[in-house]
């Protein structure tokens, strides 16, 4: 007999992925060159130089086995160790290889960290608007995620009902800064108050609140700011990374879960998440993904389009009378759309050929998503459409 709960899910399908379906179609139509598609966050900048030489080096130089042979459950040593000392360079907190577990991306990751923290019936909270694949990650677990409603004037935190919402069931937090899909990065003021809270609430309820931080957009900050490392403000963090965005390698599927050593059982969890693999198969990433991935931890890919591409979109909707809080960071915008539902809003795009993404499966009614991981030339042919459907649609 089949499983209910997956036939359940296929009539569930992700909005963002259907959307890049009708995407992928029409431009099979119309020549994809003159789809305006903003719904997929596939990244659009090519891998940097460094990464494509390690590969050839390794691929010319090194015994096939090393490469392409089963790596240690917890991941490749000197790779670890790499990671470890990379995040104790750049953040101040004394990582070791004990600490650091690879794994196939932040989904991967996050995989491991639900289940480090949780049982069933446990519940996990977030923050509107997320990620919308939040919830199979959470609720397949057994665990149950509870979404905090948005504070739509700036997107930081809503502590009001965080406050409401963090009961004795409450084990993890789960933080995604920067943001997708607002673009937003939490603020130290916020981390700190949100770290405040969290201490407070363990000790009230006399059990560990952890904080699972979603960190795939880390590198991905404007106006030369950097992201506040989440871990630095809380010790009961698990920082959840992907190199997908930031060497703009989501095919390989690499990344780490990085327990904060300061973390109560930390090197323990890393060994957990061993036997955590063993049940749900996200083990041995590629060999030779981690070797290559070590030797470029300092490199990004070029990421300034994507700041270029902000500063485009926002300019122009704001211009055209959206209501937007400006990103910090990521390649994605979220403004609020003219109309109060935004299914039907995004659907009167089409039209146009702009493939938005409404904001419902966000948290975030009323708002839609743009993921402007796209050459910034068709950026600019965008906004002519862009100008098109908000004067015909709603005469402004």
């Amino acid at each position: 007999m089949l499983v209910q709960k997956y036939r359940d899910m296929l009539s569930q399908k992700s909005v963002i992925r259907q959307l890049s379906e009708f995407a992928a179609a029409r431009g099979r139509e119309i020549g994809y060159e003159n789809v305006f598609d903003y719904s997929l966050g596939n990244p659009s900048v090519p891998v940097p130089r460094e990464f494509t030489e390690a590969m050839i080096h390794m691929l010319t130089t090194r015994e096939s086995n090393e490469l392409h042979g089963y790596s240690p459950n917890p991941g490749i040593t000197s790779v670890r160790e790499a990671v470890a000392a990379s995040l104790e360079r750049r953040f101040g907190l004394p990582y070791r290889k004990e600490h650091i577990f690879m794994a196939s991306g932040a989904a991967g990751a996050l995989a491991h960290a639900f289940r480090l923290v949780t049982e069933p019936g446990d519940e996990v909270l977030t923050f509107a608007p997320f990620f919308p694949e939040y919830h199979p990650y959470v609720d397949l677990t057994g665990a149950v995620l509870r979404v905090v409603p948005p504070d739509t004037e700036s997107f930081q935190i809503n502590f009001e009902k965080l406050e409401e919402m963090l009961t004795e069931k409450v084990t993890a937090v789960l933080v995604n800064t920067p943001n997708n899909p607002s673009g937003v990065v939490y603020s130290a003021e916020t981390l700190n108050r949100l770290a405040d809270t969290l201490r407070r609430k363990s000790g009230e309820y006399g059990h560990d609140i952890y904080l699972i931080s979603d960190e795939p957009y880390r590198e991905i900050v404007f106006d030369g700011a950097e992201t506040p490392c989440v871990s630095c403000f809380y010790d009961n963090t698990i920082m959840c990374y992907s190199f997908s965005k930031s060497l703009s390698l989501p095919g390989e599927r690499i990344g780490y879960v990085a327990v904060n050593p300061r973390c109560r059982y930390a090197e323990e969890m890393v060994s957990m998440c061993v036997q955590i693999s063993r049940g749900i198969g996200h083990n041995c990433p590629p060999s030779i993904i981690q070797l290559a991935v070590a030797r470029v931890l300092d490199s990004t890919a070029d990421l300034s389009v994507y700041e270029t591409n902000m500063k485009l979109l926002y300019e122009e909707l704001v211009g055209l009378g959206f209501t937007c809080v400006r990103p910090g960071g990521t390649f994605y915008i979220f403004p609020r759309a003219l109309e109060e539902d935004a299914k039907l809003f995004c659907e009167k795009a089409l039209k146009y050929d702009l493939i938005l993404v409404p904001g419902d499966s966000f948290g975030a009614p009323g708002f839609f998503r743009m993921a402007y991981c796209i050459d910034t030339e068709k950026v600019k042919r965008s906004l002519g459409a862009l100008e098109r459907f908000v004067r015909e649609t709603y005469g402004r």
